[in-house]
């Protein structure tokens, strides 16, 4: 490839790469063993889940993979007795919400990807900020995820990314907020992962929930009209029949392709 069609983040930080992390010996054991472990749980037995470890469990769960560093998501955990009757309500009274000792409200953000520009910006600013970073986050940022009045602006970049698309491979998303909802959603999805991750290694268990009114969630939370409820996480340890059966999933070769 000549120097001239270099991808633009190789050209973007192929010389301001300067930092080293070496990576922390893992035991491949003990994670496939909270993998295996992790079940959705429908139904929880008395025992409490600690403060200190949901805390942990929720901060680590910002660790997780996102794009372009903005984590497009926030995380609720109700622990106001109304608010927690009402959020069981709207999980239309399920177990795993109403025996659950703590719920977790996960919500994707697509409408605070300006913001969380600025901050990382102003975060940049107490450090020494390379030029290829400062470049991403004032050019390249606002350019990706801007859809402008109207989403006219989207308009325009997905037509240019049609033509220029004929020539050379370019990213074609997002360029609507239909775009930035999947966008957000996405990276969402990754931390609540990590979330029911984190709580199986602490001991406890979860349920992703999607059987919800999210509308009403919404109206509980008081969240602005942009934002996504991504899903409700129920916490706590599973009750004997907490799990409803084995686990069981579909032949691995109709969803793992070798090519």
């Amino acid at each position: 490839m000549s120097k001239s069609n270099e991808p633009i983040l190789n050209k973007l930080f192929k010389d301001s790469n300067t930092y080293i992390e070496e990576a922390t010996q893992t035991n491949k054991e003990e994670f496939i063993k909270v993998v295996e472990s992790r079940r959705s749980v429908r139904i929880y037995d008395d025992s409490q889940v600690d403060e200190g470890d949901m805390l942990k469990c929720l901060e680590l769960s910002l660790l997780s993979a996102n794009s372009s560093n903005l984590q497009p998501w926030e995380f609720y955990w109700v622990k106001d007795i109304d608010k927690k009757s009402k959020l069981i309500d709207y999980c239309l009274g399920q177990p795993a919400a109403s025996t659950a000792k703590e719920l977790i409200v996960c919500v994707a953000r697509p409408d605070n990807w300006r913001l969380n520009t600025k901050l990382m910006l102003d975060l940049f600013k107490e450090k020494e900020l390379p030029k290829a970073v400062s470049t991403y986050y004032n050019k390249i940022v606002p350019l990706a995820y801007n859809q402008g009045f109207l989403g006219i602006f989207g308009l325009i970049k997905k037509i240019s990314t049609f033509f220029i698309g004929l020539k050379r491979p370019i990213p074609r998303e997002p360029t609507s907020f239909n775009d930035m909802k999947v966008w957000a959603h996405k990276s969402t999805a990754l931390a609540c992962q990590t979330l029911m991750l984190s709580l199986r290694a602490f001991g406890y268990d979860s349920c992703p929930m999607e059987g919800i009114d999210s509308y009403k969630i919404k109206k509980l939370l008081k969240l602005p009209v942009k934002s996504q409820i991504c899903m409700v996480i129920s916490a706590g340890k599973r009750a004997k029949n907490g799990v409803y059966g084995k686990r069981f999933r579909l032949n691995k070769d109709r969803f793992i392709k070798i090519i």
